[in-house]
């Protein structure tokens, strides 16, 4: 499985593509950042986000894209700003089909470090050692956009077991038609009437 993670943000969007399996050694395949200048207009600077997006999207191939799922906090601007860079992300994923997968930074550092509440270090640490890099990559935008691709390639199997299992369960709840008159008719085999 092959994943383009996005730690989505205005001036530095973290992009970061890995390759593996579950229960597998994984495979940097590339860890970058899209920057964009902090006085451009909000328009040029979030087609400067979906131009390099676009760029990993036609190098890397990835089967699947995992975006950071924002999350509420005192800074408004900031969250806005978020909000919109990974809209975009997950525009440009869909717009070829690529699934979107959404995390939320705290099952990100769960999957990772092994606890929600890790700080960007110990992220950045675990990805090195994760990845086998000989530095955490910098800024921490790359390292947390290569923490989300780790993270959807370790849970993506349990999410879709998940999944299926609530499909069939849904299924197996659902009512049955009752039958009409006219179809149990139709299903009753006909009797021949004696002369």
């Amino acid at each position: 499985m092959r994943v383009l993670g996005v730690d989505p943000g205005l001036t530095r969007c973290g992009v970061g593509v890995v390759e593996g399996v579950a229960g597998r050694t994984l495979t940097m395949r590339g860890v970058g950042v899209v920057r964009t200048p902090p006085d451009a207009e909000l328009g040029h600077r979030l087609v400067a986000i979906e131009r390099g997006i676009e760029e990993w999207l036609d190098e890397h191939r990835p089967e699947f894209v995992a975006v950071e799922r924002v999350f509420s906090q005192h800074n408004v601007r900031t969250v806005m700003g978020t909000a919109q860079a990974s809209a975009v992300a997950m525009l440009c994923a869909s717009r070829r089909g690529i699934p979107v997968a959404l995390h939320t930074p705290s099952e990100v550092k769960a999957a990772v470090t092994g606890s929600g509440r890790a700080d960007k270090a110990q992220v950045g640490a675990m990805v090195t050692r994760l990845l086998r890099l000989d530095a955490p990559p910098k800024p921490a935008d790359a390292a947390d956009a290569l923490a989300l691709a780790i993270c959807h390639i370790w849970r993506a199997p349990a999410a879709n077991r998940l999944q299926q299992a609530h499909a069939a369960a849904a299924a197996a709840r659902a009512p049955r038609t009752p039958r009409t008159p006219a179809v149990r008719a139709a299903a009753t085999p006909a009797r021949k009437v004696p002369r």
